[in-house]
This record gives structure tokens, sequence and C-alpha cells, in this order.
């Protein structure tokens, strides 16, 4: 049995968070043992217990905006070096096959892949837009000590591409697409109950949006779209579903503040993270992601599909792979407010459209994005580099 050491950048229950959940909660233990180390404490980490999986807390750095400034990088450095030897000593005490990195904002892998003999799996889940010496540096580091890149869509494999340093490597990037548990967001559940709970008018159609507040994800640009959809269908309300990073709370009181100031406030929902992620999903009719920058593979389309919502985004980054215009949704011109209110108001007129992109959605995520498929995937992945 070979033991994969996982690292990641916290313990929320975001995207990157459930997949890495996923994996580790289904791979052949009779092949596999996996060991999770976090850099702080979360419900990821009792979700990990839960399954009965090794997990542990140590407080690694990782690497986020804040730090790049000259005392954040020298806090960062220093702790860097001082937990890549802790993280070090339990690779070799544990006797550790393989190191899968699940994202490029933990660093700590090239100090381990340099000092032991470990394989190096490092699982991207981001688009680098800016600044571009964080995009440069992170691809080059990739590209020199990776023995695999694994991405989550074509869109990011494009992106790390046109860094150029994988020009003879271009071998090393292998694309392996989330998939997600199709039973967990199928269950009979009481989206009635979801609604009651937060205040959701039951005889209203629902348009949703889930996704952390940040400054990329597009909440901003789904209000400025809904505020027009509210305004010419008085049938409809809007629901926002997502926290903020710890430190970044002024995002959501500025996002309660936009809310404020529209006409139609009254049928704008905002809930801070749910644990029933299920429960959000079956209650919207309509599922929007306007993500500004281009989004790697949001999860939170492929829980929509696998709860049958049609979906309506920007034209960019991964959801391109995930959405077929005119099958299962639409996508519109990125930062194009006017657009995305047309067509979120023309599946909201249009009650047949908007059913069969629903079906469609269904079963484009089982044949394309199933949790099999992706646990499956990387499991060839662990074999080849072992063997």
């Amino acid at each position: 049995m070979e033991k994969i050491l996982y690292l990641h950048a916290g313990a929320e229950m975001y995207g990157a968070d459930k997949v890495l959940l996923d994996l580790v909660t289904n791979l052949d233990k009779n092949k596999y043992c996996p060991i999770v180390i976090l850099p702080n404490d979360g419900i990821l980490v009792t979700a990990l217990k839960e399954q009965g999986i090794d997990v542990r807390v140590i407080n690694y750095p990782v690497l986020r905006r804040k730090f790049l400034n000259f005392v954040g990088m020298s806090s960062y450095s220093f702790n860097f070096f001082k937990y890549s030897l802790k993280l070090l000593k339990i690779i070799k005490d544990e006797k550790i096959a393989i190191l899968h990195v699940n994202t490029t904002a933990v660093l700590e892998g090239v100090f381990l892949k340099m000092f032991s003999k470990i394989k190096l799996v490092w699982h991207v889940h981001e688009i680098i837009v800016s600044p571009n010496v964080m995009f440069k540096l992170t691809s080059k580091l990739l590209s020199k000590f990776s023995d695999k890149v694994i991405t989550v869509s074509e869109a990011v494999k494009t992106h790390l591409l046109s860094s150029g340093f994988f020009e003879n490597k271009k071998e090393l990037i292998t694309v392996i697409y989330n998939g997600v548990d199709s039973r967990v967001f199928n269950l009979q559940v009481d989206s009635n109950e979801f609604k009651k709970k937060n205040d959701i008018p039951n005889d209203k159609l629902v348009i949703g949006m889930i996704g952390r507040i940040n400054r990329w994800k597009g909440q901003k640009d789904f209000i400025s779209s809904i505020s027009t959809v509210l305004a010419n269908h008085s049938n409809t309300v809007a629901v926002l579903v997502g926290g903020v990073f710890e430190g970044e709370e002024w995002r959501e009181e500025e996002l309660k503040a936009m809310i404020s100031l529209d006409p139609n406030k009254d049928r704008i929902f905002q809930i801070s993270f749910t644990k029933e992620i299920n429960k959000a999903h079956k209650s919207f009719d309509i599922f929007v992601l306007p993500s500004i920058n281009p989004d790697p593979l949001p999860t939170v389309v492929l829980e929509a599909m696998a709860t049958g919502k049609p979906i309506v985004g920007y034209n960019h980054g991964g959801i391109t792979e995930m959405v077929k215009v005119g099958y299962n949704g639409i996508l519109v011109e990125p930062r194009n407010i006017e657009e995305l209110s047309i067509e979120i108001e023309k599946l909201i007129i249009d009650k047949k459209l908007r059913n069969q992109f629903g079906e469609n959605s269904l079963n484009r995520q089982a044949n394309f994005f199933s949790l099999n498929s992706y646990v499956h995937n990387f499991e060839e992945v662990y074999n080849n580099i072992i063997d």
C-alpha cells in the first residue's frame, strides 16, 4: 500500500476543498493510504475525520496576496522554511511515496521535492491572471519540480502553456475534470425547508448564485444584472450564497451595501456559507455564475448541473467546457451586464427551455464529470508515477 501526502490551502468547503475530500475518501484503500495535512482547522478537517481519513493541522504558510510586500514576504519566508522542515520529517517518518499538492498557493512542495525522493503531483485549480510575476513564478516551479501536473480544465492547461516554461514538457500536463457525486445532489431533499429557513418566498422563481465573495467571482455583476430582471419579473427572487476569506469581511459588507440600494432589495437574499449546499441548489430554478476572471472549473456549476439546473455564465474559463451552449445553458460576453440580464430573462419566460436545459445538465454531468471517472483518472496517474 502506497502512502500519499496531500497538502491544501485551507479547511473550508468550497470547490477545491470538496474535490479533495471526494478524492481521498473514494480512493482504493487497498492500494493507497491518504494522509492530509492542512494549514488550519475548519470544517474540512471535521469532514475528513468523519470519513476516517488521517488528517493533521500544521500551520504552514499559504501564498496569498497579503504577503506581497516586504514585511509579508519576510514572515512568509521564515514560516516557509520552518514548517517545510516539519513536513519533510513526516515524509521520511511515514515513508510517503507521492506528494499531492492541491494548489499553486502551497509552494512547500518545491522544498519537499528538492530534499526528498518523493514523487510530486501538482494539482492546479487556478488561472493566475495577475500579478503576472506570480503566474510566471508558479509556472516555472511547476515545470521544473513536478513529476506530473494535473489541471482541472483545458482552459487551465492552455494558460499554463502560455507561460513558455512547458515548451518541451507538454506531456507533463494532463487534464482531469473534477467530478461530483450526483447521488448527493439527486437526493430527495426538501428545498422548501431551505427556503423557509432563509425567509425565501416559496411561490417565486429563484435565480441563484453560489461562490466565495472575492474580487473576481462576479457577485457585483450578478446583482447588477439581476436588478433589471427583478424589476421586469415580479415572480422572481435572487439568492446569493457564500462567505469570505478571514480578514476580508469588508467585501461582504460592501455587497450588502450594494444590495441595500436596489429598488427590489426585499427580493435579494444574501446567505453566508451553508453546509446545505445540495438544498440550496435544489431551491434554485436557474443557476448563474458570472466570474469576472476565467474560472478554472467551478465546482458549483457541476453541482448545479447535478441538480438539473440550466446554467448562465460568462464565456471564458472552464465553464466553456462544462456548458454546451444551447444544450444545457447560455454563455455571454464577459462583463456584458445587459446581455446577462437578457439571457436570464429568456429562461424565466420559457419554462420549456428551462426544463430542457436542466435535464440536459443532468446528462452532461453524469457523462463527463462523474465522481467515479475523477477518482479513477487520479488512480491511473498515481499508478504510472509509482511504476
